[in-house]
């Protein structure tokens, strides 16, 4: 099991923290992100980890952890950065965004599924919604799922509650046969040069999840509750919900 962390954004959201680092290099209590996200997929055995860096790249080159670069990474979104390492993308991969970190349990229920595509869903989204905006529709996103936990929408602007069973955390494995189907679901959009009516180099992974639904595939979720945290802002960098949630999951190292 190889893990691949998207790390290559300016992080805009958490100025003045990242004009100096990458977001990923941003510390709560004096450990970064990178580094609780590393020690949990460590302590799982997932020991062969890469890193898609951008803005400052240099400061994530790292004994022992792979490094490839989004060069366009300031004109680009979550997509592009993820084809940058396209070589990467082979045998079973867990591939994670850098601004979140999630527990042993979260990662544990991820690990065990047998799914060709598998997402994280947190079920218990809306409270820590809630905690960290006063509009618990504020950066949340659609998710659908059927009765088998299969997903059937998912990125989208909710405009009711009701749109939203449960909340994307940035965070998912792909089979062998999975990343065939991530890759050519992409080169299909690149050579059509639309994604979902966005241009390729623009798209959010959500955008492309979406598509790979829209064309038949199935996407499974795995279904958490909490355990895991996104530091997008200088309001959840600064917020004790942020503290006490990594207190418990570093605790449970």
């Amino acid at each position: 099991m190889k893990a691949l962390i998207l790390a290559a954004g300016e992080g805009t959201r958490l100025r003045p923290y990242t004009l100096d680092r990458p977001k990923c290099l941003v510390e709560v209590e004096g450990v970064s992100l990178l580094d609780r996200q590393l020690a949990v997929l460590r302590s799982e055995g997932v020991a062969d980890i890469a890193l898609i860096g951008g803005y400052r790249s240099d400061m994530l080159k790292r004994q022992g952890l792979g490094l490839e670069l989004n060069p366009r990474y300031a004109e680009t979104n979550m997509v592009w950065t993820l084809f940058s390492a396209e070589k990467l993308l082979q045998g079973e991969l867990v591939l994670a965004y850098g601004d979140i970190v999630y527990s042993r349990k979260v990662l544990r229920g991820l690990l065990a599924s047998t799914a060709d595509i598998a997402v994280t869903i947190d079920l218990d989204w809306e409270q820590y919604w809630r905690a960290r905006n006063e509009n618990p529709l504020e950066d949340a996103e659609t998710l659908r799922m059927d009765e088998t936990g299969h997903i059937l929408e998912i990125g989208q602007k909710p405009v009711s509650l009701e749109q939203i069973q449960g909340q994307y955390m940035g965070l998912m494995k792909f089979s062998p046969r999975g990343l065939e189907i991530l890759r050519d679901t992409f080169h299909r959009a690149l050579a059509a040069g639309s994604l979902r009516g966005k241009s390729p180099e623009k798209a959010y992974m959500t955008d492309l999840l979406q598509l790979m639904i829209d064309e038949g595939n199935a996407l499974s979720a795995v279904k958490v509750q909490g355990g895991w945290v996104e530091v997008d802002t200088v309001s959840d960098l600064e917020s004790a919900v942020t503290r006490q949630r990594l207190a418990a999951i570093a605790s449970a190292l």
